[in-house]
């Protein structure tokens, strides 16, 4: 029966999609408007507006597709884009809590309130310096002060004067004596009008200048007076911290009324209850110190060496103004590069004072880009936040609980003395992690927390379609980007070359690449071909030009390949024929850069029941994928060729000179082919290269990267010299994603190469072998002659001749188990 369809010569003109710069409304970029603009993303678009606009906890967004250098610049474009609140988050601010000084209390104020309370507070301070010394200076409370202590010296002199009348009375001085640091009077005896002490007085009775009798009578009177000093003296002790109190409540009294104006101005202005909790405890700490205050100039501390440490005595009472966003019109969005756990969620940072110890204050508390982010959007890569110590725990944990408790990650806590626990910050961030596709899928299977807190995934596509608009957006978007890095103005013919590489990057016809990174790369470069050709204006060659210098920076393996293929060490024909070999096609995937080249691949056949081998598996070379195309050949052979018989046959397939894994099925197609050689005895072409998949029914499939495949063959031939034979055989539905080099095409029209396009194997192997496939008529029956008719007949010798050698097999075996006489 013969073939419905036939293999299928591409012309030229279906080898590449081509843009006519005729058909661009306009002479140069300068002629367009900007795209500002993210081009062709849908569904990343609405995924980042569904993000954006449900205001619940867990609807973090996670990126992903999005690739190059300013990926997260173009995510903070777009966040700004969409949104629209004028709600600004609060400012934060964190005080002192005077009963609990490792507690700092946080206040939370309308954006800009902020900065006022902490300048309001710096005026009130600077006030107070300025006017306490003067307060405890001023007449009115210096008489106040003399008349509390005027009293106290009357009852004092009073109380004196009593007990020194009586003493004298008895015979007595008092006499001021120094006990330590404090002065007190002692009563001493008289002897000859002169006061002696009575450890004296009593050498002189030992010695008889002294009566006993008289000495025992004073030393009584002395205990009896003594006694009485004692509890006068007691008693102005008293005196004494009665009027210490009195004084410290003047203080406080005048103090309190000096400052009440000020502060109930500050209360009555920020009406929050925190706010006034800490005006008052800050007036209440200043009065039990008031005596530190009063001095114009206050005391400095000095270090060891004798060097002065200047002291604020009012950073106690100042601001830390946390968070600031008087400056904010929107709610902000932070793009955080770096994102160390202090650049993250801030730090308490530590000082060592003068005696070594580390100390830290409320002042030292600095925050993060999370904490600044607050009320906003945080933009960080994954990567970068969990190979940080620290951070990807505290970041899941803040978003669970949707509060943040300020902690210094410090490498160096165990030396350190002073601990300090802010007020946690009620946090609303909305949090955007850039990763790529497989870690989003590792964490969401692996982390039970990602799927709670990361419940929108913004996909980023790397193609669009390719219509009008999309390469009218493509323009404006070269001239946009034209705009950014000042760069010459591009013309309709290199714009038209840009959208062309755009499809071939895209690897389909209908689409575009949407890999902007890699375009405004080429942009860069294409506009220094031009600098360096001194023009004005970048043209179609320039872009053409860069493009050619970035693949030879970066060929230089596929130039070495193709010099061993040159000189013979890797064997590739490209012309003749031979049974069982065909030329396969590869990519290598260098990361910046891909190429391809042949590969040859032969098969060979013998009688056996091993089925087909697999040498690249044995040798543990073969990827999954690669061990599947070849159990789908076998599925073919014996869905044609098995029906009536088995298949006892053992064959190999190999990729000669391949010394690293192989993977993928593109090539099973041509395995099938060198097989069917291998089976009929029949060559194949050799100036004919060949990719695609197949399935159980014999229909090629398309493949990837099929642009390289043709290109690589295209070099190797062009190499040996064109014939005007040579070819390649692709799957026919990859005619759409062909997008080739013009110099393929070129040859092409000149009739020196060929791509044909097959949808079956029975297309394929007439154009290797030059002979008809044959299709099975109604009794099963190959037409003779056909490949699959030869095919069919090696089978069933195979099967015949194992057949019989099994039956002579088992003739002999009885002879042998003879007995020996």
């Amino acid at each position: 029966m013969a073939q419905k369809h036939k293999p299928v010569e591409l012309s030229a003109e279906a080898l590449r999609w081509r843009l006519d710069p005729s058909t661009l409304p306009f002479e140069t970029t300068s002629d367009i408007e900007p795209e500002t603009d993210i081009i062709g993303q849908p569904r990343a678009l609405d995924a980042f507006r569904f993000g954006v606009e449900m205001e619940r906890s867990g609807y973090n967004i996670f990126v992903t597709g999005l690739k190059g250098p300013e990926k997260n610049h173009t995510i903070e474009h777009i966040l700004k884009d969409l949104v629209h609140r004028n709600d600004i988050p609060d400012d934060l601010c964190y005080v002192n809590h005077f009963d609990r000084l490792e507690e700092p209390r946080l206040i939370r104020l309308p954006a800009g309130r902020g900065r006022e309370f902490r300048d309001d507070i710096e005026s009130l301070l600077e006030h107070l310096k300025t006017n306490i010394p003067l307060l405890f200076e001023s007449e009115e409370y210096l008489n106040m002060k003399k008349d509390i202590l005027e009293k106290y010296e009357e009852q004092g002199k009073r109380f004196f004067k009593e007990i020194g009348n009586k003493v004298r009375e008895e015979g007595f001085s008092l006499v001021e004596m120094q006990v330590g640091q404090i002065k007190r009077p002692v009563v001493m005896p008289l002897f000859e009008g002169n006061p002696i002490h009575i450890d004296q007085l009593e050498a002189k009775v030992e010695a008889g200048d002294f009566p006993r009798e008289k000495f025992d009578k004073i030393k009584t009177k002395q205990n009896e007076l003594t006694e009485q000093i004692d509890r006068v003296f007691l008693e102005m002790r008293d005196l004494d911290r009665e009027v210490r109190k009195k004084l410290e409540e003047m203080d406080r009294y005048v103090f309190e009324k000096s400052v009440s104006e000020s502060l109930d101005s500050i209360k009555s202005k920020y009406s929050d209850e925190k706010v006034e909790h800490f005006l008052d405890g800050m007036v209440d700490d200043m009065a039990k110190h008031i005596e530190m205050f009063k001095q114009r100039v206050p005391q400095n501390q000095m270090l060891p060496t004798g060097q002065p440490i200047e002291v604020d005595l009012y950073q106690p009472y100042r601001v830390n103004l946390f968070v600031d966003n008087s400056e904010c019109r929107t709610p902000p969005v932070i793009n955080e590069g770096y994102p160390t756990y202090r650049n993250l969620f801030g730090s308490i940072e530590r000082v060592v004072d003068r005696t070594g110890i580390w100390k830290t204050d409320f002042s030292r508390i600095k925050p993060g880009s999370f904490i600044k982010a607050n009320g906003g959007y945080l933009i960080i890569n994954l990567m970068d936040a969990i190979m940080e110590p620290g951070v990807w725990p505290s970041l899941k944990r803040a978003l669970k609980t949707e509060k943040y408790e300020l902690q210094s990650y410090d490498p160096f806590f165990l030396f350190t003395t002073t601990g300090m626990k802010p007020e946690p910050i009620e946090v609303d961030v909305k949090v955007v992690l850039v990763g790529d596709l497989r870690a989003y899928h590792i964490l969401y299977a692996m982390d039970e927390d990602m799927p709670k807190i990361f419940k929108v995934r913004a996909d980023f596509d790397s193609v669009m379609n390719r219509d009008e608009e999309a390469v009218s957006r493509y323009a404006s978007f070269i001239r946009a980007k034209v705009d950014e890095a000042k760069l010459r103005p591009f013309d309709r013919t290199a714009v038209a070359a840009l959208v062309e590489h755009g499809v071939r990057m895209a690897g389909r016809r209908e689409k575009l690449s949407t890999e902007f990174h890699d375009i405004t790369d080429l942009l860069l470069e294409a506009d220094l071909q031009a600098r360096r050709a001194e023009t004005d204006k970048v043209a179609a060659e320039h872009v053409q030009a860069a493009i050619e210098a970035r693949i030879f920076r970066s060929n230089m393996i596929e130039e070495k390949m193709q010099e061993m293929i040159d000189r013979g060490t890797l064997m590739i024909d490209t012309d003749g024929e031979a049974v069982g070999q065909v030329n396969g096609l590869a990519v290598y995937n260098l990361g910046d850069y891909q190429f391809g080249k042949p590969s040859r691949i032969t098969a060979t056949v013998s009688m056996g029941r091993a089925g087909i081998i697999n040498i690249e598996r044995e040798a543990d070379l073969s990827g999954s994928t690669h061990n599947k195309g070849v159990l789908i050949l076998s599925g073919y052979l014996r869905e044609k060729f098995a029906q009536d018989k088995p298949l006892t046959v053992s064959a190999s397939l190999a990729f000669e000179q391949s010394y690293s894994g192989v993977d993928g099925d593109s090539a099973s197609s041509t395995e099938i082919y060198a097989l069917l050689s291998s089976l009929a005895q029949v060559p194949l072409r050799q100036d004919l290269a060949v990719t695609g998949s197949v399935n159980q029914h014999g229909e090629v499939q398309p493949i990837g990267g099929v642009n390289w495949k043709i290109e690589g063959f295209f070099d190797c031939c062009k190499m040996n010299g064109l014939t005007g034979k040579q070819g390649v055989l692709i799957p026919k539905r990859n005619e759409k994603d062909l997008q080739l080099r013009k110099d393929v095409i070129e040859a092409v029209e000149q009739g020196k190469f060929h791509i044909y396009s097959v949808e079956t194997i029975n297309q394929g192997i007439e154009l290797l072998t030059g002979k008809q496939a044959g299709e099975r008529n109604t009794k099963g029956e190959y037409p003779k002659g056909s490949i699959n008719y030869l095919v069919n007949q090696r089978f069933l010798e195979l099967a015949k001749g194992l057949a019989e050698f099994g039956k002579e097999g088992e003739d002999a075996a009885p002879e042998k188990k003879k007995p020996a006489k």
